[in-house]
């Protein structure tokens, strides 16, 4: 089978295009003026705390991914003042319920529906500029902006907890796997010369928190099915607690066999980006295996079942010393 073609479209070339996207960043602008105390807010939250760090990033790549698509975009000329007026008043009545209620929510979360009617008036504003369709065809890009809402700590919590209870299980059969001496009791673990503990600090929060965007960032520019998608998120789950318990039990191995500062130095405050591309690395088949997948299913007359993306081919523990 031949592949589709296209007629070519020069991205926001023509001067209407022009125009068009001039005028819809006037309007974000404006938005991010009138929100100005709330955005600040959400730099320093994100700039404050590792949980939130991939905030900043999130407009950034949207925008990235946004421009990819661009023809896809500027080829759409139909407004679309029905679906605008109703995101805009969805944003206006989300802004009222913080006021109104903020008092009575947890800490983050005014701010948290803050910025979701922030985004609510910003697809309002591309639904008006550029319409439905071309809303349709940079969705994932927009829905990304989400990822930009802080959760609320006790959802932070929660997963804290799950990765401190994964990372600890993976990290006992770990030690008994190499060998080493160990009681445990809870996420404390007793080895030779040391007492352990997988404390919040050293869930890996952070490092979990990457390794998600990044396997939605790989599904949506490597992948063409939502059920390729789905599995490789479901994938990533095992790995952000195997991942964590592999470098828990690595310290600790270096502590005992070579140096105990191993358990206070640089591998363990700032190695976190390396064993997060052992995460990448142990992903990596599967997405080839999807990848694999998908082709063999198309070539057989399946329906890849994704209207979105690239479809691209891919050529820490605490230290309680003994006393």
């Amino acid at each position: 089978m031949a592949p589709r073609t296209s007629t070519p479209v020069t991205p926001f070339g023509s001067p209407q295009g022009r125009r068009k996207a001039v005028s819809f960043a006037a309007y974000v602008v404006v938005c991010l003026a009138v929100f100005w105390r709330p955005v600040t807010e959400l730099v320093r939250l994100s700039l404050s705390h590792d949980t939130y760090s991939h905030i900043l990033l999130v407009p950034f790549i949207s925008v990235g991914l946004v421009v990819m698509r661009s023809q896809h975009v500027a080829a759409a000329v139909q407004r679309s003042l029905g679906a605008s007026s109703a995101a805009f008043l969805a944003g206006a009545a989300i802004f009222g319920l913080s006021w109104r209620f903020g008092s009575l929510l947890p800490p983050e979360g005014p701010l948290a529906l803050t910025i979701l009617s922030l985004l609510f008036l910003v697809w309002a504003g591309f639904l008006f500029f550029y319409g439905t369709q071309a809303f349709r065809s940079v969705l994932f890009p927009l829905l990304f902006l989400l990822l930009a809402v802080p959760l609320p700590q006790v959802m932070i919590d929660r997963c804290i907890y799950w990765l401190q209870a994964g990372s600890s299980e993976v990290t006992y059969w770990l030690f008994r796997v190499t060998g080493t001496p160990v009681f445990r009791q809870g996420f404390v673990f007793a080895v030779p010369q040391f007492t352990i503990e997988v404390a919040k600090e050293c869930s890996g929060i952070r490092s979990a928190v990457a390794l998600m965007v990044t396997c939605l960032l790989a599904g949506y520019l490597f992948l063409r099915s939502n059920w390729a998608r789905i599995v490789l998120l479901l994938a990533a789950l095992p790995v952000l607690v195997i991942k964590n318990g592999v470098r828990i039990v690595t310290l600790t191995l270096l502590a005992i066999h070579v140096d105990p500062g191993f358990l206070r130095g640089n591998l363990h405050r700032e190695g976190g980006f390396l064993f997060f591309l052992l995460g990448l690395l142990i992903l990596w088949p599967v997405l080839w295996w999807l990848q694999n997948a998908e082709a063999k299913s198309t070539a057989s007359g399946g329906k890849p079942g994704g209207s979105q993306g690239g479809g691209s081919r891919v050529g820490s523990a605490a230290v309680l010393p003994h006393s």
